[in-house]
């Protein structure tokens, strides 16, 4: 099995490079991981209490069932992902089965942070992207998908999302066996990860 990290701020096109890699290698040979799934469950806490949680912080993730969870797929032991609802701010009760596959991707902003998390990668990639770019991203998927209006995204970015990326999230480039710059724009950058994911990848299990 190879564990690849793929971290990067949000809005950076962590999705996009995903989706390549997918489509790189042959049909269920991936599972994909997002870091999202794993934010703590705060059904004990009100909704007022909810949403005035700083979700861009370590503190957010339950790192423990992340971990444990993707060590169980390492030893070929399927696994019931968490579900997160970003309008309800709380985990859902609902549950993704995952097989164990060849290929695992943990995919989230903050993927290289947690250094048991990343002692279990084989290859660790950050993507990186001009700020101005990932605000946009920011402002145009919170609007559409998040429910969010313009200042309340210009408003969270500036108090939230930005000290928080270079807090916690740029620091983890240091980590990364592979930088991405431009994002998901970079065509040739994921061309050549995808080209290497292929290579580490044992080839009797790719037939």
């Amino acid at each position: 099995m190879t564990i690849i990290g793929i971290a990067g701020g949000t809005g950076s096109g962590k999705t996009t490079v995903v989706q390549k890699i997918v489509e790189a290698l042959p049909p269920d040979f991936v599972a994909v991981i997002p870091q999202d799934s794993y934010y703590n469950d705060t059904s004990d806490k009100t909704e007022e209490e909810r949403h005035a949680i700083n979700f861009d912080h370590p503190d957010a993730f339950d790192w423990k069932l992340l971990i444990k969870q993707i060590n169980d797929l390492r030893n070929g032991k399927a696994i019931e992902q968490p579900t997160y609802s970003y309008l309800l701010c709380n985990r859902l009760p609902e549950t993704i089965h995952v097989e164990p596959k060849p290929v695992i991707i943990i995919e989230g902003i903050m993927a290289l942070l947690n250094k048991k998390l990343r002692d279990m990668m084989d290859l660790k990639v950050y993507v990186d992207c001009d700020s101005d770019e990932r605000l946009i991203r920011n402002i145009q998927r919170d609007t559409i998908d998040r429910g969010r209006t313009v200042s309340m995204v210009m408003e969270r970015y500036i108090k939230v999302l930005k000290p928080m990326h270079e807090q916690f999230i740029e620091p983890t480039k240091r980590y990364a066996d592979l930088i991405i710059p431009e994002g998901g724009m970079n065509v040739k950058g994921i061309s050549i990860l995808c080209k290497y994911i292929e290579g580490i990848v044992p080839k009797d299990i790719q037939k």
